[in-house]
């Protein structure tokens, strides 16, 4: 290969043409006749815009964190028989998700609950068999 075969790897780039400043293109110079695009300086709204200023704005409620609560997963007192052995105590890490104990199904063995969300039902029944659940 001599120096004279050497060929460019990228092409050059043309320049936009600059319309609308009179010239070659005519008097209108490629934007129409009239109205708001035709004109100087012309900013068309986004669509989006006017989607977004009709939604409602939420004002007191804080930053979008605190904003969003996770609902907690209902397991009822007979899956807690099933899944647990007697005299087991059950936290939040045998969990993957946030959890609220409920009353359904029978409850033979007797379990520790603690730092699980609890009703009032499930609560006196897990008393019952002699378990506990502690805050």
């Amino acid at each position: 290969m001599q120096i004279h075969q050497l060929q460019r790897q990228n092409k050059n780039k043309r320049p936009k043409a600059r319309i609308g400043r009179g010239g070659k293109r005519g008097s209108y110079s490629g934007r129409g006749v009239k109205g708001q695009k035709a004109r100087a300086g012309h900013r068309i709204r986004p669509a989006m815009r006017d989607f977004i200023q009709r939604l409602p704005k939420f004002r007191g409620q804080g930053n979008s964190a605190t904003r969003v609560k996770i609902k907690p997963v209902a397991v009822s007192v007979g899956s807690l028989e099933k899944k647990f052995a007697a005299g087991a105590k059950i936290t939040a890490a045998d969990f993957r998700a946030p959890v609220k104990i409920l009353n359904q199904g029978k409850l033979t063995k007797a379990l520790t609950v603690k730092g699980l969300a609890v009703s009032k039902a499930a609560r006196a029944k897990i008393e019952a068999t002699g378990g506990r659940v502690e805050s």
